[in-house]
């Protein structure tokens, strides 16, 4: 079969079951199947194979404790400087250690990176998460919560890339 053709029921199959775990056996974690999603297209956007798994989950890793880093930040700042302020500075700073960090070739996904930090952010600004960010709890915390959530949906990525490798049909003479 057309390598779309795979991909599209690779992905779309492996999606489905991916959303089911994350809001049917596996929502106990609370895990975030949009998170997921995110990882899963980043892993397709840095070109597939191991080497996204390789640069992409330290990415998203590094950009996920940045943007909680720079939520903590603005907790600890806001009393004193008021949150718009406690928010521009978190995120300057922090958003200026997301990219220098591409120097490390291990962090050199900055797009990936900026995933996290968002991923994270929007967690727990839109599920009322910033009391929790110390919390230890994979449901309440935003940092553990999201980089599981990642790394689960770039292996979902890299696991979608085989099996369409799999279905796709191979010219003639040439053995599977």
């Amino acid at each position: 079969m057309p390598l779309l053709t795979a991909l599209a029921l690779s992905v779309g199959i492996l999606g489905g079951i991916a959303t089911w775990l994350f809001v049917g056996p596996l929502a106990g974690l609370g895990l975030q199947i949009w998170a997921a999603f995110i990882a899963w297209g980043a892993y397709y956007h840095s070109g597939g194979k191991e080497g996204s798994l390789k640069t992409n989950i330290p990415a998203h890793i590094w950009g996920a404790i940045l943007g909680w880093i720079a939520l903590y930040g603005i907790s600890l700042l806001a009393g004193s400087l008021g949150v718009p302020l406690a928010a521009g500075i978190s995120v300057a700073v922090t958003v200026i250690v997301l990219i220098m960090g591409a120097n490390a070739p291990l962090l050199a996904q900055i797009p990936s990176a900026v995933y996290g930090f968002a991923s994270v952010a929007a967690y727990a600004l839109l599920a009322g998460k910033m009391a929790t960010l110390t919390s230890t709890s994979v449901v309440d915390n935003p940092l553990i919560n999201i980089i599981v959530s990642m790394i689960v949906g770039a292996l979902f990525g890299w696991l979608s890339e085989k099996i369409a490798g799999a279905l796709v049909a191979k010219p003639a003479g040439v053995a599977a």
